[in-house]
């Protein structure tokens, strides 16, 4: 080895002994003891470890946030809440002859449809994929803005892609004079079901 590269060592050896922190030097019944700390640690500062304080905690509140909303889900699943499936309708003089009712279609999807010798109950769903059609008084037709389906308002189709009538639910009278429709109990016209007792309610007064 040359003697500018054993000068360069040795400079270098000089350096990282002076950067190197002292050994400590502990003496004990027994004799001497030397602790000589890591080279590069250097003990965490006040604002170092509430840094990682703060780390922590703030892991810790979203793991519990996240464990409350999984709990709450399993306690409370998502319901459906659907209109009751039977409901009174009122007072029969309340409702005019020749024409449709729609008090209770948006609360229960059902059109009341009172005629010279009776009622009867319609839904309000259409026959060709589910849409609700709207009653037009002027045109005398309930018209279904998906797809432009049309019924009479017997409910019998005319047109548009509709393949049935609209269907018919069951409706009676209550011991209090009241009109009740049941819509657990469905009336289709082309399995000739109307002419079935519930699909209309016969009333004259």
């Amino acid at each position: 080895m040359s003697k500018g590269a054993a000068g360069v060592a040795a400079a270098k050896a000089a350096a990282l002994a002076a950067a190197r922190p002292a050994p400590t030097v502990l003496k004990s019944g027994i004799g001497e003891v030397v602790y000589r700390p890591s080279f590069g640690t250097e003990p965490m500062s006040r604002r170092g470890f509430f840094g990682w304080l703060s780390i922590g905690w703030i892991t810790f509140t979203a793991a519990m946030g996240g464990f409350l909303t999984a709990a709450t889900r399993f306690m409370f699943p998502n319901v459906l809440f659907e209109p009751p499936s039977t409901f009174k309708a009122g007072n029969p003089n309340d409702y005019v002859v020749g024409q449709v009712d729609e008090r209770w279609k948006e609360a229960y999807g059902v059109w009341l449809v009172r005629t010279e010798t009776g009622f009867y109950a319609l839904s309000t769903t259409c026959t060709h994929l589910g849409c609700t059609p709207n009653w037009l008084a002027a045109e005398n037709k309930f018209k279904c803005p998906c797809h432009g389906s049309g019924f009479y308002p017997t409910g019998i189709n005319f047109e548009g892609p509709a393949p049935r009538p609209l269907e018919r639910y069951r409706i009676a009278m209550t011991d209090d004079g009241q009109l009740f429709i049941d819509k657990n109990m469905k009336f289709q016209q082309e399995k000739g079901q109307w002419e079935s007792p519930g699909a209309f309610l016969d009333y004259t007064a």
